[in-house]
């Protein structure tokens, strides 16, 4: 089946970059995601579930764990003089 469909640009560019991410072309990456909302109430196994769970944090940029300081008891009811 051949759909044609029109996006923003910004989606269009976002779905390029996970597909050159994944090593796709934009056809078989957005093909490969209709197949998976296409099979709704797929059970997953333990596995699989912890691997896509990792796959899809992998998605997202790195940010450097917050210090002691910042999660402490007293800096969280601290008023800045602000």
């Amino acid at each position: 089946m051949t759909l044609t469909i029109q996006l923003k640009p910004e989606v269009e560019a976002s779905l390029a970059a996970q597909a050159r991410a994944r090593g796709l072309t934009v056809a078989e990456y957005v093909g490969s995601l209709l197949e998976q909302l296409a099979q709704p109430g797929r059970q997953m196994s333990p596995e699989q579930r912890a691997n896509a769970l990792s796959e899809w944090a992998k998605e997202f940029p790195q940010a450097s764990p917050l210090s002691d300081e910042a999660v402490s008891r007293e800096s969280i009811y601290r008023r800045d003089p602000s």
